[in-house]
């Protein structure tokens, strides 16, 4: 291309910015299509599939025998329900966590302590993650460092290793990080004036906290929530690991089907399950602004 047609090539880019907005995008969006979507497409229509009982193979007709059976199973429903309730029950733990850690480390620690606390939250992510919950589940087993020390105390062993507790406990500190980052960056950004206000005006303390701060960082709590529990809805490994025989997830039982019984359309049927309860949860999270805190 000689140099008159870059000219009027550039000419032509720069009176059009949504042509070049368009080139630059059309790369990733093609693969955000065809890769993400298109995936997303093969598993909603994998789900209306079946398996035929003598020759084990895929019968490409549609039906909705899949959705019926997680429906009418107790056993499914128990699943789900379950996944959905440690994912928020870590949700909500983290938030409480999370909260307070953030408002000292941005509010009240020095830079340098700032800086410090900032290291200590980035520090487990480093580490990988089967090596926190193998750490996690020696601690919580029933010869661990917990019992002992319960024990030295007098209580008697909890005997907590292999259940939902154990679960809500490892998953709890897994994603806290993923919490406590978007609340600290959202007190960050809660103007002095603003607490400085309510205090000349009589509003001290929780009262302040609660009038003032919160309303102003929820986004940044909701953000935080979003990974917490969208990561604790799709886990299999932590429930396996660490949970007992009543602690299955979606996702153990998705693998199961997949890897054990071949039974992909039923695997794919269930793991809409999570894709719908984010589907809703981001879109409550929108009307509440988190995305503008990520």
């Amino acid at each position: 291309m000689n140099a008159t047609a870059r000219s009027h090539v550039s000419a032509a880019l720069f009176r059009r910015p949504w042509l070049r907005a368009f080139l630059l995008l059309s790369a990733p969006g093609a693969w955000f299509v065809l890769i993400y979507l298109a995936a997303l497409f093969l598993l909603f229509l994998s789900a209306v599939w079946s398996v035929d009982a003598f020759s084990g193979k895929i019968v490409h007709s549609w039906t909705l025998s899949n959705f019926e059976t997680l429906i009418k199973v107790p056993a499914y429903r128990t699943i789900a329900l379950r996944t959905i309730g440690i994912a928020a029950a870590v949700t909500v733990t983290d938030a409480l966590l999370a909260i307070p850690f953030a408002f000292f480390a941005a509010r009240i620690a020095s830079r340098r302590l700032q800086a410090v606390l900032f290291v200590a939250v980035l520090v487990p992510l480093w580490s990988s993650y089967l090596v926190r919950v193998f750490a996690w589940r020696l601690i919580l087993a029933r010869d661990g460092i917990l019992n002992w020390f319960v024990e030295q105390l007098g209580f008697g062993a909890l005997g907590i290793g292999y259940s939902n507790w154990a679960m809500w406990i490892v998953f709890s500190y897994i994603w806290l990080p993923f919490m406590i980052l978007p609340v600290w960056a959202a007190i960050e950004r809660v103007p002095d004036s603003y607490i400085e206000a309510a205090a000349d005006l009589g509003a001290r303390g929780w009262r302040s906290f609660r009038e003032i701060v919160l309303p102003l960082i929820l986004p940044g709590i909701v953000a935080g929530s979003i990974f917490t529990f969208s990561l604790t809805l799709g886990d299999f490994i932590t429930p396996t690991l660490v949970g007992g025989a009543g602690s299955a997830f979606i996702g153990n039982i998705v693998y199961q089907e997949v890897g054990i019984s071949n039974n992909v359309p039923f695997a794919a049927a269930f793991a809409t399950v999570p894709l719908v309860v984010m589907g809703i949860y981001l879109l409550a999270a929108r009307r509440l602004g988190a995305f503008e805190a990520l």
